[in-house]
């Protein structure tokens, strides 16, 4: 017997990447349930082969399935999840609703996956900001082999992590300034066509933004609570894939080369890092794929023990999509075992 599935949020970026990573990973389910708010109720969604007709979330009963993959913001998550989860059908929310719930595992497989223990307390399992997931599975090697102490860290991150909204927005305003038409921001608080803007969700009293505070308490949470992480989040003119400028100070030597090698046995890893050749990997390069992208691995000399990174993933993939897909895949594995 394979799983019930219902996908929630199915007619945005990150529910349709769910369907297709469900279909291309051939997860073993026997039922997948689109669903979706009460205006797309009856639209057409593409899995695989087949069309699915969405379900409205109002009218839906989470009786029966096994799991439900949302993607649908936070205000439905808090308001629906715990309905879903009553139900008896394990939810594994994309939103930041309940990240940093105590008795809520949020987890990157290839990092701590032994956390999806602590499901069975509320029947919900977060997954982590985008620029998060891609940045502890790149840390993950480098902490168990030499203890990461600090991390600075600047990220380029693309339009579509603000949703689809945002990407038409970068579309039309560069569309517009070819023929001399004045954008005007509505997504964003500036222009981004040609522009970037080091303002990702709102700011907070101590002058960071959200955004840069998520990254720090995630990765205090899935990675050591001991880890000192600043970060400079940017929301830069690409479409999709996130990049992050990464520096490190270590307890321990670990040279560039030592790195390199660690990364490229690494689960989740694809190093990339010939820059005599021009090998390394932009977000352009990234669309589609399932790995995070490792290049300009090199010393700092500026620090004891200290290392660069450049990291770059698909976030709607990696960064949303994928590492909901791989959680349900190591929660059925390790812990449903239905479709053993």
């Amino acid at each position: 017997m394979g799983y019930r599935v219902a996908v929630v949020g199915a007619t945005g970026n990150v529910g349709h990447e769910m369907l297709n990573i469900l279909d291309e990973r051939m997860f073993p389910a026997d039922e997948v349930a689109a669903v979706a708010s009460r205006k797309s109720k009856g639209k057409a969604v593409s899995f695989g082969d087949r069309t699915l007709k969405t379900h409205a979330l109002e009218e839906f009963d989470f009786a029966g399935y096994d799991m439900a993959l949302f993607s649908a913001g936070g205000d439905i998550a808090r308001e629906w999840a715990p309905k879903a989860a009553a139900k008896g059908c394990v939810v594994i929310d994309n939103s930041s609703a309940f990240r940093m719930d105590p008795d809520v595992p949020l987890v990157v497989p290839e990092v701590n996956a032994d956390a999806l223990a602590g499901y069975t307390k509320k029947n919900i399992i977060a997954n982590p900001n985008c620029s998060t997931a891609q940045l502890v599975v790149a840390l993950k090697p480098i902490h168990d082999r030499a203890r990461i102490r600090r991390v600075v860290v600047s990220t380029y991150q693309s339009t579509s992590g603000a949703g689809k909204a945002a990407m038409d927005e970068l579309f039309n305003q560069t569309k517009g300034i070819y023929v001399n038409q004045s954008p005007e921001p509505a997504e964003f608080t500036r222009q981004i066509a040609f522009n970037v803007i080091p303002h990702i969700d709102i700011f907070l009293e101590d002058g960071s933004t959200r955004e840069e505070w998520k990254m720090t308490v995630e990765t205090k949470k899935i990675l050591d609570p001991k880890i000192r992480l600043t970060a400079t989040c940017v929301r830069v003119p690409t479409f999709v894939g996130h990049a992050e400028a990464i520096n490190l100070e270590l307890e321990e030597p670990l040279s560039a080369d030592e790195c390199r090698e660690l990364l490229r046995e690494a689960p989740g890893c694809m190093v990339v890092d010939r820059p005599e050749d021009d090998q390394y990997i932009t977000p352009v390069d990234c669309v589609g794929d399932y790995a995070t992208f490792i290049s300009r691995i090199r010393d700092d000399g500026t620090i004891e023990n200290g290392l660069n990174l450049w990291v770059v993933s698909d976030n709607l993939r990696k960064g949303a999509a994928l590492n909901t897909v791989q959680i349900a895949e190591t929660l059925g594995s390790r812990f449903l075992r239905k479709a053993a």
